[in-house]
Parts: structure tokens; C-alpha cells; sequence
């Protein structure tokens, strides 16, 4: 996939604001033995339009519960999060549910794509689940199908979809709802190389492209290596890594 250059317009300056805030980030949990465990400590992660921040670090090391947390699918023990500059802490239960379908798309290492559905139909159930209409939703979604590369494949079901081609349906079912933060999980844990490698492109051309803010865990160090920032998570917390070898704490 070819590369755009950055463009320096009038926006810069929407495109450097913060649309993902994590301050004094703790999560901690009651152990089998009743003792609490301390998965994340003091946690800090400022995110901006136009930025692909990569997350890595030992299996087990709380990757996938830092990601939960700063895109509130778990309340954090203590801090304070931030999305597309709305303070979290503090919402019902049901307006939490709102900011986050409007603010924040997820990509998980397994799709989760509905197999009765068409790639098509899937993208737009986030849509519909919002409202739309049955023509806009079915537009928007066709559009960003192409935008994955997927124009030939819409109206096939996860079946009939390769692992890659299921995982970019994924991504654009992701995209549906117009985020400002889009978070992924080991999204290219299941594919091969070549598919891996389709995928971490498509990454880093939504991050500049669509002015997101996107986060990614990864074990992958050719996707570490892409992303304008990686961060490593070590004994719970979050310090800066050099994905060729060095790292300083944040």
C-alpha cells in the first residue's frame, strides 16, 4: 500500500489534541488466595490524532487489561481516563456505554464476526445497533470495505473469508461508527506473515489518514516497529521502549 505523505494543514493543530487520556491508571485484583494483586501502578498514556502508539511486553504482564481499562470495557481501581476529551470517571454505567460506542472501535486477535452475516452486514450492525438507517448504514459500510481492500468480497460470510480478510472486516466494523480511538489487541496474532504484514500497513495508514488515535498490543516486533511510539508494560508499569533495545522510564 502506497504512503501519503503527512499533510501540514490548517488542522495541525486538531490533529496533535489528545484523544486518549490515562492518569494514575491502578488496577488491581482479588487473587485465588485473597490477596490483592496489583496488575497496573500509576499507569500514564497520553494519546493524539494521527498517532499509532504500540503496547508491548511479557505475556501476562497486563497488556490486554491496560487496554480494557483505557477503553472503558473495566473501570480502573484509580486514575482517570480521558476519551476524545471527556473525563470518564464518574458516568452511569449507561452513559459510559454511549461515549465508548461513539468514541472508541476495538480490534481483538479473534474477529468475533457474526457467521450468519455478510462481511457487509457485519460492518453495519454497529450502526444499525446505533440507529441508522438500513441505506446509510449499507453505504458507510461498503465504503470502508473498500477502504480495507474487501470491494470483491462484501456480500461473503466469515466462511468464505480468508484469516486476513476476516480480521480487515473486523478492522472496518471497527471504523463504523467514526472513532476517535481506535484500540487492537494482537490483531495479527492469527494470520501469517504476508497477512500480518497487509494488516500493520492498513494500521499505519488509518492512524495518519484518519486523524485516530490507535493503540495496538502487540508481540509483533514489525508492527512495534511502525508505530510512532511503543511503550513497554513492566512490573505494572508503562515505560518508553526503543523496539531495537532500549527503553527509558516514562
Amino acid at each position: 500500500m502506497s504512503e501519503a505523505p503527512r499533510a501540514a494543514t490548517a488542522d495541525q493543530s486538531d490533529r496533535s489534541a489528545p484523544v486518549l487520556e490515562g492518569e494514575g491508571l491502578v488496577k488491581e485484583f482479588v487473587g485465588g488466595d485473597g490477596n490483592v494483586i496489583r496488575v497496573l501502578d500509576q499507569v500514564a498514556i497520553t494519546v493524539r490524532r494521527g498517532e499509532m502508539v504500540a503496547i508491548v511486553g511479557e505475556s501476562g504482564a497486563g497488556k490486554s487489561t491496560l487496554l480494557h481499562v483505557l477503553g472503558a470495557l473495566e473501570r480502573p481501581s484509580a486514575g482517570r481516563i480521558r476519551l476524545g476529551g471527556r473525563a470518564v470517571e464518574g458516568l452511569t454505567d449507561d452513559a459510559l456505554d454511549a461515549l465508548r460506542n461513539r468514541t472508541v472501535g476495538f480490534v481483538f486477535q479473534f474477529h468475533h464476526l457474526l457467521r450468519e452475516f455478510s462481511a457487509v452486514e457485519n460492518v453495519m450492525m454497529p450502526l444499525r445497533i446505533a440507529g441508522e438507517s438500513i441505506p446509510r448504514a449499507r453505504e458507510r459500510a461498503m465504503a470502508l470495505l473498500g477502504r480495507v481492500g474487501l470491494s470483491a468480497r462484501v456480500h461473503h460470510r466469515p466462511g468464505e473469508l480468508s484469516g486476513g480478510e476476516q480480521q480487515r472486516t473486523a478492522v472496518a466494523r471497527a471504523l463504523a461508527a467514526e472513532p476517535a480511538v481506535l484500540l487492537a489487541d494482537e490483531p495479527s496474532g492469527n494470520l501469517d506473515r504476508y497477512n500480518a504484514e497487509a494488516l500493520h500497513d492498513l494500521f499505519a495508514e488509518l492512524a495518519r489518514d484518519q486523524s485516530l488515535g490507535l493503540v495496538v498490543v502487540t508481540h509483533n516486533q514489525s508492527l512495534a516497529a511502525r508505530a510512532d511510539r511503543a511503550l513497554s508494560l513492566e512490573g505494572g508499569r508503562l515505560v518508553e521502549s526503543d523496539v531495537h533495545g532500549g527503553r527509558d522510564a516514562v
